[in-house]
Order: C-alpha cells, then sequence, then structure tokens
C-alpha cells in the first residue's frame, strides 16, 4: 500500500486477497516466547494460549477456539457475549489486542518454522 489516506488504508486492508490477510493474523508474543524463538509476533492459531490485553475483555486469559481470516478476528474461550435470548457467543477479538502466552506445536511445519527463523 502506498497511500497515506486512513480511507485507501481501509479500502486496502478490506478487499485484500486471503493470502496477504494472514499478515493482519499476527500477536505479539510474551517476553520468555520472544527469547526463545527471537522474534517479536507470530500468526494466531487454534489452540494457542493468549491473554488479552485491550478491550471489555482484559485481563482473561485462555484457549484460541476459532480464527476467521475472512474478518481478521479471533474467538478465546472465556470471552462471550451475552444475547437478548439468552445464548452465549463468542465475542470476536483482534490479535493485535492479545499477548501469546504459550504456542501450540502439534503442527510440524509450525514447529520448523519457528525453529528456523
Amino acid at each position: 500500500m502506498v497511500s497515506k489516506q486512513p480511507r485507501k488504508q481501509r479500502k486496502g486492508r478490506f478487499n485484500a486477497p486471503l493470502h496477504v490477510r494472514h499478515k493482519y493474523l499476527r500477536a505479539p508474543l510474551s517476553k520468555e516466547l520472544r527469547e526463545r524463538y527471537g522474534r517479536k509476533n507470530v500468526r494466531v492459531a487454534v489452540g494457542d494460549f493468549v491473554s488479552i490485553m485491550r478491550g471489555d475483555f482484559v485481563g482473561i486469559k485462555g484457549e484460541v477456539e476459532e480464527v476467521s481470516l475472512k474478518k481478521g478476528t479471533i474467538a478465546v474461550e472465556g470471552a462471550i457475549s451475552i444475547k437478548a435470548d439468552g445464548t452465549e457467543v463468542a465475542r470476536p477479538i483482534y490479535p493485535s489486542n492479545v499477548i501469546i502466552t504459550k504456542l501450540d506445536l502439534k503442527d510440524e511445519k509450525r514447529k520448523a518454522r519457528l525453529s528456523n527463523e
């Protein structure tokens, strides 16, 4: 993106193809993980444990239940809203508002990617 105009920044973000949207789903790592892997942030995946740092649910720690590439949000265990009919729904949270405290390394490709960089 070249323009500085907020309107064009938003347009570029909303109209970005899915392979570019992966970059928007990165979240900062905790200090321990940052020292271990030598990087500041990593893409959030289902199964990671995060701590919410901003918004209405600040302080909640839980597991990532869902990652929406289309919307650019994640759903964290414990961050729920109650609808008018009484049902509970996961509240979408932007990944930049959380810190990853524990990584889910069941995926061999992800583990290899983290150790290489």
